[in-house]
């Protein structure tokens, strides 16, 4: 019983965060998202990982470890969406500077 309550948990945390993390690809923005939210994340998540693995608490593996994933794919996301708005903006203003040359 005490297992099933941890693998209960943890699937609903890795779907909770992952629903999030899909809506902000599916968007398409990243707006009010800070990447060191991805960044620490990852650090926290990395280091339970490997904490969870020495005292071989595997519900804390694997829960930590979808979550390391998680946050490399929000990281990922955030990052993409950064890159487009600064091309974006860049060609915004290329195309304001040819129109007031002519």
């Amino acid at each position: 019983m005490t297992e099933a309550i941890g693998w209960i948990s943890s699937f609903i945390l890795v779907l909770t965060i992952g629903k999030q993390v899909y809506k902000q690809w599916h968007e398409g923005t990243s707006e009010g998202v800070s990447k060191w939210l991805f960044i620490g994340q990852l650090a926290a998540s990395g280091g339970f990982t490997v904490y969870s693995w020495l005292v071989h608490n595997w519900v804390f593996v694997v829960t930590n470890a979808l979550m390391l994933l998680n946050g490399l794919a929000g990281l990922f996301i955030v990052m993409h969406h950064r890159r487009r708005e600064r091309r974006e903006e860049g060609a915004k203003a290329d195309t304001e500077l040819k129109a007031e040359r002519a």
